[in-house]
């Protein structure tokens, strides 16, 4: 267990003549809007425990400093598994995002392991071992951890090593290096980590579309997000949805009439944010018709696309399992209904190495130059004359 600054940095400098190292965390965020880092776990190339570490982040002998720069070495891979919320951690923390960097559950959704593959499963599957999970759910930030703790935090750094070799070698077999890398593209934007109160509105499931409800919905969206950051607390502690969703619709212009409501929070009809509510309704009420809201577009099936978008569903079935490739990786359902409907020329499926795999055959079918036939228990595609 690394405590202090000068004993992470022994690690780190050690970990900097290494090709990789594997990394994790553990935190909390139950009670607060922002993770509570609670431990980084480390581990250099190695078998069982060796080269691994647990780092208490939660010592005030210790600062992240000597990790931040290793993770700006660029001769050294970064190797999670699942890494968004790890990566906002750090990027919301210190303004920092590991580079280079690998994400074992993106390389086995490409290398045909599944969709949103779990790491127990990569580390059974692949580096024929086992995980135990009861620890998972427990207090990370009570110190002494247990031992059961840190051998289960441990395990997802040590094993890490084995799934992260495997895939990797297995990419460069196959040349989809590219693929991930593009995938990975994303986690490594920093704006991925940016929570706008003024898109948080466009979050929020509804049916509604009327205008006058949607512009009070971005502005109770946009005062909820505004003051449960800087409280640190939870979204649901400042309004819950359903809260939220009444008042955008029920729109209350005094105390009186917020007093009626069946869902807000007793805590929400008085002070701050009973006074943040009215306001935002106020404002809601004003908007020009010009500066009112709509509601995101959303891709429907058009009359008479139906069957062709049950047709690239049949096609994206048959050209993943081809590819050895997720289906979710390479095209949504939403994504088959645009490309039916005629509303698909920016989606990801018509773009890179999902072009080559899946996009140009897509095409080809709305086009009437190919056609889907059955081989036994496989499909096929027919060229047409």
């Amino acid at each position: 267990m690394i405590t202090d600054t000068d004993a992470l940095a022994r690690f780190c400098a050690e970990a900097a003549s290494s090709p990789y190292v594997t990394v994790d965390t553990e935190f909390l965020r139950e009670r607060t809007y922002y993770a509570q880092l609670c431990l980084v776990q480390l581990a250099r190339p190695g078998t069982g425990d060796e080269g691994a570490v647990l780092v208490d982040t939660l010592s005030d002998r210790l600062s992240l400093e000597p990790l931040y720069e290793l993770f700006r070495n660029k001769r050294v891979v970064k190797v999670f598994h699942a890494a968004r919320q790890d990566l906002e951690i750090f990027q919301t923390d210190a303004g920092v995002l590991p580079e280079p960097f690998f994400d074992t559950q993106v390389a086995a959704m490409v290398c045909g392991y599944g969709d949103q593959v779990g790491y127990e499963t990569l580390v059974r599957q692949v580096a024929h071992g086992h995980v135990d999970k009861s620890s998972r759910f427990t207090d990370w930030s009570r110190r002494p951890l247990s031992a059961a703790q840190m051998a289960y935090a441990l395990a997802d750094v040590t094993h890490l090593r084995r799934i992260y070799e495997v895939l990797a070698r297995r990419l460069s077999e196959t040349g989809r290096e590219a693929w991930v890398e593009e995938e990975l593209a994303v986690l490594t934007d920093p704006a991925t980590y940016r929570s706008d109160p003024e898109e948080a509105w466009t979050r929020i499931k509804t049916r509604s579309s009327a205008p006058r409800f949607l512009a009070a919905l971005r502005e109770l969206a946009r005062l909820r997000e505004t003051l449960a950051q800087e409280r640190n607390v939870p979204r649901g502690r400042i309004l819950k949805d359903d809260a939220l969703l009444e008042l955008a619709a029920n729109r209350p212009r005094t105390l009186e009439d917020l007093g009626k409501s069946r869902l807000l929070l007793r805590e929400a009809r008085r002070g701050e944010i009973a006074e943040g509510i009215l306001a935002a309704v106020a404002t809601a009420e004003a908007l020009p018709p010009s500066e009112i809201p709509h509601a995101p577009e959303a891709h429907h099936r058009k009359p008479g696309a139906e069957a062709l978008a049950d047709l690239l569903r049949v096609l994206l079935k048959a050209r993943a399992e081809s590819a050895g490739v997720a289906q979710r990786l390479i095209a949504s359902g939403a994504e088959l209904d645009a490309i039916a409907s005629g509303e698909g020329a920016d989606v990801p499926a018509l773009h890179g190495w999902r072009l080559e795999v899946f996009g140009r055959d897509a095409l080809r079918l709305k086009r009437g130059e190919i056609a889907l036939a059955a081989d036994g228990a496989a499909v096929k595609v027919v060229p047409l004359a």
